[in-house]
């Protein structure tokens, strides 16, 4: 494992040259700290919401309305007792349009560039993110903990979150009807 300023780092569970601001469609996992169900439970193969899964439907959806500037769409998403899944659609937008000649069309696997050459294309940075799926979850998650923490002062999500690039049309429903009935298979 290697050191930054003489403590060890966790090695980065971004892809390596994504930028995270594309347009592309993303699955999101984000699970609470120690899998604590603070989000409600599975009754009858339907999830019935907390207090707090409520707050959690609830500061998602402010997501989209929060940020037209980012042209963001909403797919599939469903509040679990201890976790939360969603696909999250990042479109064109002043912010990734920029540097077209290193964009990827995800879903269609096509890239956008006369490059072939990967170290041309920007390295994933570390530090302070803006206007990308990072920040999208942080905001997120920051307005379910303030939340949250009203009602239940010990409410923790786990540090980090599992995305996966959506890269065609048979994943991505694949993942919708993952996403749909996860309430189902819940034991």
């Amino acid at each position: 494992m290697k050191k930054f300023k003489n403590k060890y780092r966790i090695p980065s569970t971004r892809l390596p040259h994504w930028d995270y601001a594309r347009n592309a469609a993303y699955f999101i996992t984000i699970c609470t700290r120690h899998r604590v169900h603070y989000f409600g439970e599975v009754i009858n193969g339907g999830m019935v919401l907390s207090e707090i899964g409520a707050i959690v439907q609830s500061e998602w959806l402010k997501t989209f309305e929060m940020r037209p500037d980012m042209n963001l769409w909403q797919g599939a998403y469903v509040v679990m007792p201890d976790h939360f899944h969603a696909i999250i659609g990042i479109g064109d937008n002043a912010y990734n349009s920029k540097n077209k000649t290193h964009r990827r069309d995800a879903m269609h696997c096509v890239s956008t560039s006369d490059h072939k050459n990967k170290s041309t294309f920007p390295k994933n940075q570390f530090g302070p993110q803006s206007k990308n799926l990072a920040s999208i979850i942080r905001g997120f998650k920051i307005g379910v903990t303030k939340n949250a923490r009203l009602i239940n002062p010990d409410f923790e999500w786990q540090s980090r979150y599992h995305d996966h690039i959506i890269r065609n049309e048979k994943s991505f429903q694949s993942i919708s009807n993952y996403i749909i009935h996860n309430p189902v298979k819940w034991q």
